[in-house]
């Protein structure tokens, strides 16, 4: 049986952590601040935004939301954006996503300044990202990468396959495990046999949005298995892996719910420590 990574035990840690971070820049006079741009009434959508804001009032950030009506205009968005920029109270910005589809999310990420950027989304820090440098990591491929670590898995020379090829979530971890000198292969939706990449990883991460869509049959005995995904399937969350069957075969693997979702939001306080800090310098 695999051993399980338990995101939730990784983040309560964190926590406490980030508490005492926090308490030490208020006494500074830095109070850490993030804002959440909402737009719509999308229901998934406002449920992560209420789980940041509790995650910020749990450490002590300084949280604000702003939230658009789903037929805003592109112009009314990066008004918004513009404001939080020039708000010294705000440290980090995130524009929930998926915006509506009439808007124009590239331009609206955009249009953050770089350093304000807590996703880790802006091309500056996607640019950084992809040539080495010290910037904003986006929050999952962060928290993927912190629990590799934390569990003690060396990660030089081996095979890391990753399923799926978006920018918040495939290219960046792609990017993390390379500079942790993995063998990186990343499939997607035109891969070609997918089963004869994903057996020959020692690390796999499925981020595909498909539920239970890794089976045992396709995992390398003693592999690492990361399951990014969140779907829900009859009321139920649960993730792109068949976990029951897989944990029979892998040697680690993270559950969901309680995984890489936790270490997300955990992510996202720390990137938002790290710009109040960089900011106040």
């Amino acid at each position: 049986m695999a051993v399980i990574l338990s995101g939730k035990e990784l983040s309560e840690k964190l926590t406490l952590q980030q508490q005492q971070r926090v308490a030490k820049l208020v006494k500074q006079g830095i109070h850490p601040g993030l804002a959440v741009i909402l737009v719509g009434e999308d229901a998934a959508s406002q449920i992560y935004v209420r789980n940041k804001g509790i995650a910020c009032d749990t450490i002590g950030i300084y949280s604000r939301t702003i939230r658009l009506a789903g037929d805003c205009t592109q112009k009314e968005l990066e008004s918004a954006i513009d404001e939080l920029n020039h708000d010294a109270q705000i440290h980090g910005i995130l524009v929930q996503l998926p915006l509506p589809r009439h808007l124009n999310e590239e331009a609206a990420l955009a249009r953050i300044l770089p350093e304000k950027d807590v996703d880790g989304f802006h091309l500056v820090n996607a640019g950084k990202l992809f040539t080495g440098q010290e910037g904003v990591i986006p929050c999952t491929p962060k928290g993927v990468l912190y629990m590799l670590r934390h569990a003690g898995i060396d990660l030089k020379g081996k095979e890391a396959v990753i399923i799926g090829r978006s920018n918040i979530v495939g290219k960046p971890t792609a990017m993390l495990l390379l500079g942790e000198h993995c063998t990186v292969t990343i499939c997607h939706s035109r891969t070609r046999d997918l089963a004869e990449h994903t057996r020959r990883a020692d690390i796999l991460v499925a981020a595909v949005g498909k539920a239970k869509f890794i089976t045992a049959d396709m995992v390398k005995p003693g592999a690492v298995v990361i399951d990014v995904g969140i779907n829900r399937v009859d009321g139920k969350v649960v993730g792109d892996v068949d976990f029951e069957a897989v944990e029979k075969v892998a040697g680690f693997i993270t559950p969901v719910p309680g995984g890489v979702g936790k270490m997300t939001i955990s992510m996202l306080m720390e990137n938002t420590l790290e710009a109040a800090c960089a900011q106040a310098r």
